[in-house]
């Protein structure tokens, strides 16, 4: 019997053991990376990466300014990412219609899914919110199951995210043959 492909998964690539992050470095998950790994297909995703900035290369934090919420520079606030960031997700939503799942790095400025720390333009906290890649493709793919590598140390919630997975795949599969 032909073994059947592998749903595929967009993974933040730092979660993966690829160094993106901004300090050079990178956030292995052993559950993501690992027995995800064997389950599904793995695609590293990195937006900072993908809309140009280098590795390593100055923070970026969600500042709320009067015109929203804005993807700057923690030292260069001029430096502002956010529709580069909103740019890539629309891209991503566009091109990679056959992802079935996405497990985000939690308290990212641009791959959050949500309580991420954000500040004034003064620099003080003051909320929480989600990171602007990770909002444009939630908000372009409300369908696409979505969460955090973090959260999925939680029994339940992990059981749940795969679960939808394999529901979207389903669902995904069932509306391609009505075309």
């Amino acid at each position: 019997m032909p073994e059947l492909p592998r749903l595929r998964l967009g993974v933040s690539a730092c979660l993966l053991g690829q160094p993106v992050r901004y300090d050079g470095g990178h956030k292995r998950d052993s559950f993501v990376a690992d027995l995800l790994g064997t389950h599904f297909e793995l695609l590293p995703l990195c937006p900072e990466v993908a809309i140009g900035l280098g590795v390593p290369r100055r923070p970026i934090r969600l500042v709320q300014t009067a015109a929203g919420l804005r993807v700057r520079g923690v030292h260069d606030p001029a430096l502002d990412v956010t529709d580069a960031l909103d740019g890539e997700a629309a891209r991503v939503s566009r091109d990679l219609p056959d992802l079935c799942g996405y497990v985000l790095k939690k308290n990212s400025p641009s791959c959050g899914m949500a309580r991420v720390k954000t500040y004034t333009e003064a620099g003080m906290p003051n909320g929480r919110a989600s990171g602007a890649y990770a909002a444009g493709l939630m908000a372009r793919q409300a369908l696409l199951p979505v969460e955090e590598e973090g959260r999925l140390n939680d029994p339940p919630l992990r059981e749940n995210f795969i679960e939808r997975v394999f529901a979207y795949a389903r669902w995904q599969a069932l509306t391609a043959s009505e075309v």
